[in-house]
């Protein structure tokens, strides 16, 4: 039995702050009335092969949804602090199946990951990693610009709910 072979590499990430005029509750109400929750029922269209269901959903759905929220802040409860601080994954699953026929290691990074917290003032912060910085070490020019393309989708969105 031969042993595992262990790589690394290091890469480069452009991380990204938005910091918002307006409070975090308002900032979170106007990012989850934008960027919907994703149907469930598109998943199950997609994991059984229903190609015009897909072809549907990416001319008429949206660029962005919502797959997941966890309240981080919650968990600050246990040193006796809780704050307003949440982690979304956003993505479209028709764009990571885009990438992740190219390279299944994307996989790693679709959905998106954005932290969303209060600052000391009571305003919404956005925090995230620029898509493009990280999918750019694939090598592979097609993954690449799909993530220049979430780049642009994920920074409307943010600063869509942040103004």
């Amino acid at each position: 039995m031969s042993e595992p072979i262990i790589s690394s590499h290091m890469i480069s990430i452009d991380h990204i702050q938005i910091r918002s005029a307006r409070p975090f509750d308002e900032v979170r109400r106007k990012l989850e009335e934008t960027v919907p929750q994703l149907d469930r029922a598109i998943m199950a269209a997609l994991n059984e092969g229903d190609q015009a269901r897909a072809q549907d959903y990416g001319d008429r759905g949206p660029k962005l949804s919502i797959f997941l929220v966890r309240d981080h802040g919650a968990l600050l409860q246990i040193a006796g602090a809780a704050r307003k601080a949440l982690q979304y994954e956003i993505g479209n699953p028709l764009t990571a199946s885009k990438m992740t026929r190219h390279q299944l290691a994307a996989a790693l990074y679709a959905p998106l990951r954005v932290a969303l917290y209060e600052d000391e003032q009571g305003r919404g912060v956005f925090e995230y990693d620029r898509p493009s910085s990280f999918f750019g070490q694939f090598g592979d020019e097609q993954i690449t610009e799909i993530g220049r393309d979430l780049d642009d989708e994920l920074r409307a969105a943010l600063l869509g709910a942040a103004s």
